[in-house]
């Protein structure tokens, strides 16, 4: 039989926003124009057991009685966030508290009676002094005693909480769950992006702060202490949160701790609370917790995006900041081909046009107003002066010049206080963001902005989180021990100063450096790390049209470039400028500017200069050994009539340079050498005999100095274009030149020998010191007026008389050069001439060529090659092989 229904004053409907304890709650109304109507209604005729209290400073704590946490959290569960009906009892006049009886349903005579459920399940105890007209509580309390049920059940010590209203080290706390899920019960909803909780089962007693994001203050009655007045959309906030989250199961992911509060994440199954309140405009993004939020910001970002867009509440007067990008303009790749202290870049593009960008939110090392005044008098550089700028300059040069990047324009920086426009970009190299790279290795800093503020990197939630990583590891310019790097520095552009440096340069041969700028295409300014000198360094060997530039003094505005000279400049700075390169210096002028040579990824500046018609050979290159390189560069150039050549006309010029001048008599001066290698493209390597001695030398040097010093394996990093010591198959060192590195191996060539081999890092190594100065004994060379034929089984069958030719000691005599190398006939030591052998045998043909001065050694070579064909010997076995193509050769 249904209870019967109390004598009540009135009935109210509406939906429980909170279970005070097992006998009181809060329930939320309907709302009607404004914030819905909340009323306390406490069970009639019932107890249940008190809930402990924190202390406050007019209270003293209490404790739980027993039971008091089962019993909340009974009526918690079964009420919370439903709607229900209560009857309230005739107020009383002695009594300020609302008494009445609680129904879950839509109506009191189908609703369940709460009130009489939770008495029958032994959770609150009947007042039944206080009872007037017909009751069932007393005997469904006597059933639940008699049942042991609920509070009923004893073991009373073991049924109270021990809270721990305070947490002395939040940080310790955060650390304890490592960053998994706890779970909690809200208890109190002070703002929209603050709450407090139970973390369970321990019963921590937290002040929790929602990462990521923060909701205006509430009223003052409300408000965090300090906080001042309410703002704007707080108490709806507020309310978003009370009516999802308050007492509802959840759980905590405690992520940082913020002075006596924690900061998490709140994970409940029907959403992120976090970005809900960011889509409705009822929260904003903050940046100091934002690093932290699990599952990484994006989507808070994302949500704050929309609410900005539809200009939802707290964005109402949203205007996005100037200098907005156009989509079309947004991403671009291109090549960078000049770093600008630590957050600027030259970027070429795909369009062959330049444009310099800046890094996005990030801002490179700089001096404290303290350290400038401290500057002050004295010449300032600031690339080896601030602390940290070389080492963030450093990073970006070895990572990026020269690499083809992506680049996503952020946003524009208008100009501003005398600075012009900037292009802020994220740059990408392999999916690599370089200014997260740069802030993790703490080599840069990550600009703060106001909370409204556009203008930022897309990726500026990884910048600070890269960024507080190096604040914890003390990296860089977060090293609080002072350990900044210092470089010293010494410009010499004083031709006094340059004196003192010359002979040490000149002693130390080939050295790396590092173009620092590029005044024309001929005119660098280089630095020496070795020495720890800027030097001015102009090409050897050349004449380069010069680039525009100030007139002397300052005086008299700029002077215009000479024809090709914007050219040459581009050329260079495109190919060295900021790279890993070598230099040679040979002498100095009056001005205190050095005078050698360049040298990059194993090629001559000076001689690519010349061969793309950028300059011109200089006479004073006769007196080097890169003459024969620079005359057939300029003979290249000349006869593509490529840029100052361009008007070019070979009969009005005498050639004085060509490598197969045929002026004058035969020159016969037949040197003994050693064949050491012969090429499959026939290319033939060997050493003088005379050189026999220093070569030994040098190879037992090279050994001894290993023997009493191994090499240190992985210490060295073979480059393109270094001379080092290899070990060859036979574990003996010897010079070497790295040709290539790629795929873990290096591809070496042996300098004294002619050899190539393919081998591995680790057998490779510094050469000692001081042997680098001895000159490359194999000698490069070819048989004149042969060739091979092209078919392989007649190359492979001259080769291997070739080489049988050559085993022994043997004589040779240079006849004409061509682009750097030696066109030699070969003789045994009994005279017999190797090509013409090879001629008469059949495996090699003549190459007809116009060289006046060989006209007799070329008509005993023609007439060795007519009895092969006669004989039908080899390559000539089914005729005369030449008919067909004899339009490729020209007498």
């Amino acid at each position: 039989m249904a209870a019967p229904i109390p004598n009540v004053s009135e009935s109210f409907k509406g939906i429980v926003k909170q279970v005070l304890s097992g006998d009181s709650v809060i329930v939320r109304g309907q709302p009607k124009g404004g914030p819905p109507p909340e009323r306390q209604i406490n069970f009639s005729n019932v107890s249940a057991p008190r809930l402990a209290r924190r202390g406050t400073t007019n209270n003293p704590e209490t404790a739980d009685e027993p039971y008091a946490w089962e019993a909340r959290e009974f009526l918690r569960k079964k009420v919370i966030g439903k709607e229900v009906i209560f009857t309230i009892d005739p107020k009383s006049k002695t009594l300020p508290r609302e008494y009445g009886c609680i129904y879950l349903g839509k109506d009191v005579a189908t609703g369940e009676n709460i009130t009489e459920l939770m008495v029958a399940e032994g959770w609150l105890a009947v007042r039944r002094e206080s009872i007037r007209g017909e009751s069932n509580l007393a005997n469904l309390e006597d059933l639940a005693k008699s049942q042991a049920k609920g509070r009923w059940a004893g073991n009373d010590s073991e049924h109270v909480r021990n809270i721990k209203w305070t947490v002395d080290n939040t940080r310790a706390l955060v650390d304890k769950f490592n960053n998994k899920p706890v779970p909690a019960i809200i208890e109190h909803v002070r703002d929209g992006s603050t709450v407090r909780a139970f973390l369970l089962p321990d019963f921590y007693h937290v002040t929790l702060m929602i990462s990521g994001i923060r909701c205006p203050n509430v009223r003052s009655d409300g408000a965090r202490p300090g906080a001042g007045s309410a703002e704007a959309y707080g108490e709806e906030a507020k309310y978003f949160v009370e009516s999802r989250l308050l007492q509802r199961d959840i759980k905590i992911v405690l992520e940082t701790a913020n002075n006596n509060n924690v900061v998490g994440s709140i994970i409940h199954p029907s959403g992120n609370i976090a970005e809900a309140l960011l889509k409705e405009g009822f929260a904003k993004c903050v940046d100091w917790s934002m690093t932290t939020v699990t599952g990484g910001p994006e989507k808070l970002r994302a949500a704050e995006r929309i609410a900005k867009q539809k200009k939802l509440r707290l964005w109402v007067d949203y205007k996005p900041a100037g200098g907005q990008v156009a989509d079309k303009d947004r991403e671009f790749t291109g090549r960078v081909i000049e770093i600008i202290n630590g957050d600027a870049l030259v970027i070429l593009k795909n369009d062959n046009t330049t444009k310099k960008i800046f890094l996005s939110s990030i801002r490179p090392p700089r001096l404290e107003e303290k350290e400038q005044k401290a500057q002050s008098g004295k010449v300032f550089r600031p690339l080896f002066d601030i602390p940290w700028l070389y080492e963030a300059r450093e990073f970006l040069r070895t990572k990026l010049i020269g690499q083809k990047v992506t680049v996503i324009v952020d946003y524009i920086q208008p100009a501003q206080n005398n600075y012009p426009e900037k292009t802020c970009c994220t740059v990408k190299i392999n999916d690599i963001n370089v200014a997260e790279a740069m802030v993790s290795k703490g080599l840069a800093t990550v600009v703060r902005y106001r909370q409204d503020d556009d203008q930022r990197a897309t990726c500026y939630d990884d910048l600070l989180a890269a960024e507080a990583k190096a604040i914890k590891g003390s990296k860089g310019l977060h090293d609080k021990k002072e350990n900044a790097p210092s470089h010293r520095f010494n410009d010499v552009s004083d031709p006094t100063k340059a004196k003192t440096y010359l002979t040490s340069l000149k002693r130390v041969g080939r050295i790396d450096a590092v173009p620092e700028f590029v005044a024309s295409g001929s005119r660098l300014r280089v630095y020496i790390p070795r020495q720890t000198c800027l030097v001015t360094l102009l090409l050897a060997g050349i004449t380069c049209p010069r680039a525009a530039r100030m007139a002397p003094g300052g005086v008299g505005g700029n002077l215009e470039a000479e024809p090709f000279g914007k050219e040459a400049l581009d050329f260079t700075r495109g190919l060295v400028l900021q790279r890993e390169v070598e230099v040679e210096i040979e002498s100095m002028d009056k001005g205190g500017n050095f005078i050698g040579w360049l040298f990059f990824e194993g090629k001559n500046l000076s001689v690519e200069l010349v061969e793309r018609g950028y300059s011109s050979m200089h006479v004073t290159a006769e007196a080097s050994m890169y003459y024969s390189q620079l005359v057939a560069a300029e003979v290249k150039a000349k006869q593509a009539k490529l840029n100052i050549w361009r008007n070019y006309k070979p009969e009005e010029h005498i050639q004085e340079h060509h490598e197969e001048d045929d002026k004058g008599e035969r020159k016969i001066d037949f040197r003994p050498m050693v064949i050491t290698e012969i090429t499959n493209e026939g290319k033939i390597y060997g050493q003088k005999l005379s050189d026999g001695p220093s070569l030994d030398k040098l190879s037992e040097a090279l050994q001894q100095a290993f023997a009493s010093n191994p090499p240190v394996t992985g210490a060295y990093n073979p480059k393109r274009g270094d001379l080092c010591a290899a070990k060859f198959v036979d574990n003996m060192w010897y010079r070497a030149k790295v040709e290539k590195v790629a795929g873990g191996k290096v591809h070496v060539y042996y300098v004294d020998y002619g050899n190539r081999q393919v081998t591995t890092p680790t057998r490779c190594t510094q050469l000692p010191h001081g042997l680098e100065k001895q000159p490359y004994y194999a000698k490069e060379m070819q048989l004149a007026l042969i060739k091979l034929y092209e078919e392989e089984d007649y190359v492979s069958a001259a080769l291997d008389q070739l080489r049988l030719e050559t085993e022994d000691q043997v004589l040779v005599n240079c006849e004409y050069r061509k682009s750097g190398c030696e066109y030699v006939t070969m003789q045994r030591t009994d005279k017999t001439d190797i090509a013409k052998k090879l001629l008469a045998a059949g495996v090699v043909v003549l190459e007809k060529r116009s060289v006046r001065k060989l006209e007799k050694l070329y008509a005993e070579y023609a007439a060795a090659q007519d009895e092969a064909k006669k004989k039908h010997l080899c390559i000539w076995q089914y005729g005369d092989v030449t008919d067909d193509d004899a339009h490729e050769f020209g007498a």
